[in-house]
């Protein structure tokens, strides 16, 4: 006999992997090293997430040195060990007339640190295309490469040199569009078939400021329309911008675009007189708990007794509160935790919750073997982890769900189902 379990939502802030708000680290060529103290206290702020800048300004006519590389590698392990991910990008000025490399030399350190992303994939959330022109946004060049054919080498050599899971954020929809010859939103099929497109999605640096956020737009209703659908599978950042023409970034205006457009991560630093604006406003709260996924159980259906070795069912229905929907493929597990002897057993579930879409319900519903589970009274979880290995066990990568007194640290990170199960031989 199957119990009806309902739970109740929860408006606690919690830091989830690979969303929300984040702040900007920039660092010059053999620059100074992130700080693993300031990394580990920022999730007393609910932040998970960091940007990672390299200028590789001392590189434009040469390899990457060791040093340089040294760095970037002594980074990611701070990341690693502060519990964060971090998103990624290159350029070789800040100056909107200084120098960038020659695609050859990109080509080049792309090779470089091709080693660094395969060593360092687990704790990278997306990856900025960069390298062209300043601050690596694409929009001048001074080797020319702002043109759509040098914008696809960079982007494809990207791609080449990092590992498949991973996705790629172009500066405006209109380089995507140029780059792909095509205005057609990626969609469920050319996501299953991993083709490149669907690594591809969208960073927005001068976010809520005027009416095209300084030529991020051109055609604005219809590239936002354009993003509003990619960002069912591709992930849409970035940072505001000092608003202009009147334009005015207050609550109503940042909610219904970051709605609009499924915001999953926004910089605090810049333009910091909006975020200040937010804060003082009392939206800031709401903000942070709805940038990117938010995630929660509504109910399930779970039968209190079973047979050792036999067939489970599990219906469990989960919510989506968020702007956005999860990018990174996760693991879940059902976990069963013995009563008498504390002991875990977990059961993987054959669900991806990266379809579980903004305001929409998704249901887990399947059977599962309770194959090596001895007889007993367990209580039951639903634990979200990492696809990486190396993560599974750390709470910090684990996916909380927003449910009132659901959260529970142990075991890698577990959400409960407020549920026991006697198993029987």
């Amino acid at each position: 006999m199957s119990n009806e379990i309902t739970y109740e939502y929860s408006t606690d802030i919690f830091p989830n992997p690979e969303r929300g708000f984040m702040h900007l680290y920039s660092a010059t060529s053999e620059g100074t090293g992130l700080n693993l103290a300031s990394l580990k206290a920022q999730r007393n702020e609910n932040i998970s997430l960091l940007h990672r800048l390299y200028y590789l300004d001392e590189f434009k006519d040469k390899p990457l040195s060791a040093a340089q590389l040294s760095l970037i590698r002594e980074d990611m392990s701070k990341v690693r060990e502060a519990g964060m991910k971090c998103i990624l990008r290159f350029a070789y000025t800040d100056e909107m007339e200084g120098a960038d490399a020659p695609y050859a030399i990109i080509e080049q350190h792309l090779d470089q640190l091709k080693g660094v992303f395969e060593e360092n994939q687990d704790i990278i959330a997306f990856v900025q295309a960069g390298f062209i022109g300043a601050w690596g946004e694409w929009h001048s060049s001074s080797n020319g490469l702002s043109t759509p054919e040098n914008k696809r080498k960079v982007l494809f050599k990207l791609l080449e040199v990092l590992p498949a899971h991973l996705m790629v954020q172009v500066r405006t929809p209109v380089y995507k569009q140029e780059i792909f010859s095509s205005t057609v939103p990626v969609n469920a099929t050319d996501f299953t078939q991993s083709n490149q497109r669907s690594r591809v999605g969208h960073h927005n640096d001068c976010f809520l400021s005027n009416a095209t956020d300084y030529g991020t737009y051109i055609n604005v209703d219809a590239e936002k329309n354009y993003i509003r659908n990619e960002a069912l599978y591709v992930p849409v950042g970035g940072e505001t911008c000092p608003p202009t023409d009147g334009y005015n970034p207050n609550c109503s205006t940042g909610r219904t675009q970051m709605e609009h457009l499924r915001w999953t991560y926004m910089n605090l630093d810049w333009y910091k007189p909006t975020v200040d604006a937010w804060r003082a406003s009392g939206c800031f709260d709401e903000f942070q708990r709805n940038i990117g996924y938010r995630l929660s159980l509504t109910s399930a259906k779970l039968a209190d007794q079973a047979k050792a070795g036999q067939d489970y069912k599990v219906d469990i229905l989960v919510s989506n509160r968020g702007y956005a929907p999860l990018y990174h493929q996760k693991k879940t597990n059902l976990v069963l935790k013995n009563k008498s002897t504390n002991a875990f057993y977990e059961v993987e579930l054959p669900v991806d919750l990266r379809s579980c879409k903004p305001n929409l319900n998704f249901q887990i519903s399947t059977q599962v073997r309770l194959q090596g589970i001895p007889a007993g009274d367990y209580t039951l979880f639903l634990k979200i982890s990492d696809q990486a290995a190396s993560l599974q066990n750390r709470a910090e990568y684990a996916v909380r769900l927003a449910n009132k007194d659901g959260w529970v640290a142990e075991n890698g990170g577990m959400n409960s189902l407020k549920h026991e199960l006697t198993i029987t031989n």
